[in-house]
C-alpha cells in the first residue's frame, strides 16, 4: 500500500549563530524533537516560527518556508506538525550546523 512521506520540508536553522544553539549543539542528536514556537509578535516577521530544544532557542524556520506553517499554527494546528533534527555538523559554518525536518503528525 502506498504511503506518502510525512516530511513536508527540511532546512538549516535560520539565525542559528545568533541564539542559544552553540550552548546545546553538543546535546543535539539526529532524531531529537524540537518545539515549533510561533512568534506572531515578532517585529521582523509576523510569520516567524522559532525552534526550541529543551527551552533553548535555536533560531527559526527560514522566512521563505514559514508562511503556511505560521498560518496553521495561528489557527491552532501546531500539533499537526513535529520538527526533528535531521543532521548535526559541528564543523560546518554556524548557519549550516543543524538541519531540521518538519513532518505532518500521523493522526490516523
Amino acid at each position: 500500500m502506498y504511503e506518502p512521506s510525512r516530511q513536508i520540508m527540511s532546512f538549516n536553522v535560520a539565525g542559528f549563530q545568533f541564539w542559544d544553539g552553540a550552548l546545546v549543539l553538543g546535546e543535539l542528536k539526529v532524531g531529537a524533537a524540537l518545539e515549533l514556537a510561533p512568534e506572531p509578535g515578532n517585529p521582523h516577521d509576523p510569520d516567524a516560527v522559532a525552534l526550541r530544544y529543551h527551552g533553548a532557542k535555536l533560531g527559526y524556520v527560514p522566512a521563505d518556508l514559514n508562511g503556511v506553517l505560521a498560518v496553521m499554527c495561528f489557527y491552532g494546528h501546531v500539533g499537526a506538525f513535529e520538527a526533528r533534527v535531521l543532521q548535526v555538523d559541528p564543523e560546518a559554518a554556524p548557519w549550516e550546523q543543524v538541519r531540521v525536518g518538519v513532518f505532518v503528525t500521523d493522526a490516523r
